[in-house]
């Protein structure tokens, strides 16, 4: 513990006491002692500190952190003050208060190691920390809309203005936005075909908005039947649209990423899922690749393929 200057005997002698209750792992009678020592000296920045150091042992932070601005008050330019309250700030989760204090402590005292060593571990928690939102943030706040404003711009060209393609547009935003939540809570997506239906021609007792297709890509027999009952029921649904979602890792048939020369797969190994778009003008494919961060699993933004390539289903509407 650092000493200050002048000190009667009384108050070395509760110091002393303090600093061997402490020594000892008994913060709470030391910390008594301190405070009979500040009453006796109110003026100690030590005493001060080291109270400050038993309440942080005793989780009384704010008594801690009170003791700790005490010390810095009385001595500015002493850098155990600003430790202190480091250490303290870093305990309440503040945690780039806390590298701030751990900073103005190295002004004062810059071959402090312990100091030095501190800051260094904090600033990897705060970017640690900030990256753990960051990644929170991309799978709470999902918005697919935004990636596809050159397909909006596409459709919008295909059937003559903006409200004829609206319904469209909306399913398939919402059909992609579901896939990736799902990715985000569950690390999977189920393989199907979703249906834009037409609300006044379709017969919703027969035919549904979506079809599981989990059996379509075992082998080019079961997605060759696959695709035939897939176009049929575009057709005789009456549908507007369709999309498909089907994770990479089921696909046995066709793997579209292991192409070579000109249709070379660009996406790495990361494990992620397809989205095919299917309209009678407009035919579009993405791949959304999935990855595991800090524990989290998330999902990168939508990768456009070229579909004459990467298609996983022939045209549904002829």
């Amino acid at each position: 513990m650092a000493e200050s200057g002048l000190e009667s005997a009384k108050e070395i002698s509760l110091k002393d006491k303090g600093n061997e209750f402490f020594k000892a792992g008994n913060y709470l009678k030391a910390a008594a002692l301190y405070t009979q020592a500040i009453k006796q000296d109110p003026n100690n920045p030590t005493l001060y500190s080291n109270r400050a150091a038993a309440f942080l042992h005793l989780v009384k932070l704010n008594k801690a952190l009170a003791d700790a601005d005490m010390t810095i008050s009385l001595s500015p330019e002493w850098e155990k003050g600003y430790f202190r309250k480091g250490c303290i700030l870093e305990a309440l989760q503040r945690y780039d208060e806390a590298l701030a204090a751990f900073q103005e402590a190295l002004k004062y005292n810059s071959g402090n190691a312990e100091v030095s060593k501190k800051s260094k571990r904090l600033e990897l928690v705060i970017k640690e920390k900030r990256r753990s939102e960051e990644l929170a943030s991309i799978r709470s706040n999902v918005d697919m809309a935004r990636h596809l404003s050159a397909v909006k711009s596409e459709l919008v060209e295909k059937y003559g203005g903006e409200e004829c393609c609206r319904d469209m547009f909306s399913f398939l935003v919402e059909t992609m936005e579901t896939a990736v939540k799902s990715w985000h809570e569950t690390s999977k997506v189920d393989p199907r075909v979703y249906f834009l239906i037409d609300k006044e021609k379709t017969d919703t007792e027969k035919y549904a908005p979506a079809v599981n297709i989990d059996k379509a890509f075992e082998s080019p027999h079961t997605h060759s039947s696959c695709f035939s009952f897939l176009r049929e029921y575009a057709s005789e649904s009456f549908s507007k649209a369709a999309c498909l979602v089907a994770p990479k890792s089921i696909i046995a048939y066709p793997q579209v990423w292991k192409g070579e020369g000109a249709k070379k797969w660009k996406h790495g190994k990361n494990d992620g899922f397809f989205v095919q778009f299917e309209s009678p003008t407009l035919r579009k494919l993405w791949f959304i690749a999935s990855l595991t961060e800090m524990g989290q699993t998330f999902c990168k933004d939508p990768e456009i393929l070229d579909i004459t390539d990467n298609q996983l289903l022939p045209r549904l509407y002829k």
